[in-house]
């Protein structure tokens, strides 16, 4: 497997190796070590895992966790095609507002590793585009939190030749600057140590 430190920092990209013969393919998305080497430790415990299935042009995000308590979330996609985009939404943190891009498809089988804070959105480019997602924390509605993918300081990467599908919820949500007036970001070094709490305990 090999691994990508992306352009937000401490987020990371992996592909694996894959293994083709006469009956198709078989590969490995997520791997401990490859990861702990990367990432300089262990991906966090894992409380809930989540799958969504969107059409083409569905576009999901920018969403993040309430910090405390924070999420931290590895992402691959396990059918389609999908712009998977992160987003550093941490204040204080050095890459403060950058994002970076993963193409996720059925050639590579890229996965995204999304720390504590960071923010996440994806656009489907195929029908029946299936993300799946290893997360940090439990769902709790309140702290979901959104900002929009259009925002015009952000300058996400949107195709231009899609018309974009997004939920009520994504469609009317703020943009960094105003949640940041509204003190509704995260602290850089509040979700490091969060991120660090969520660590394995040695057995």
């Amino acid at each position: 497997m090999k691994a990508r430190e992306l352009a937000v920092e401490g987020a990371f990209e992996f592909t694996p190796t894959i293994y083709p013969d006469d009956r198709g393919r078989f590969l490995s998305p997520f791997q401990e070590e490859a990861f702990t080497d990367a990432h300089g430790g262990p991906l966090f415990r894992v409380a809930q895992t989540n799958h969504s299935v969107s059409r083409y042009g569905v576009v999901r995000g920018i969403h993040y966790t309430a910090t405390p308590p924070g999420s931290a979330k590895y992402v691959y996609c396990a059918r389609g095609k999908a712009l998977d985009i992160v987003v550093d939404l941490r204040v204080g943190s050095p890459t403060f507002g950058r994002w970076d891009v993963v193409v996720m498809d059925q050639q590579d089988h890229r996965a995204t590793y999304f720390p504590v804070g960071v923010g996440h959105a994806f656009v489907a480019l195929e029908d029946d585009t299936v993300m799946s997602y290893m997360l940090s924390g439990s769902y709790v509605p309140e702290n979901e939190l959104a900002l929009s993918v259009f925002d015009p300081d952000l300058r996400l990467p949107l195709p231009g030749d899609l018309e974009p599908v997004l939920s009520e919820r994504d469609r009317a949500a703020v943009t960094l600057a105003e949640a940041r007036t509204r003190g509704l970001l995260p602290d850089y070094d509040r979700c490091r140590q969060i991120e660090r709490e969520l660590l394995p305990l040695a057995g």
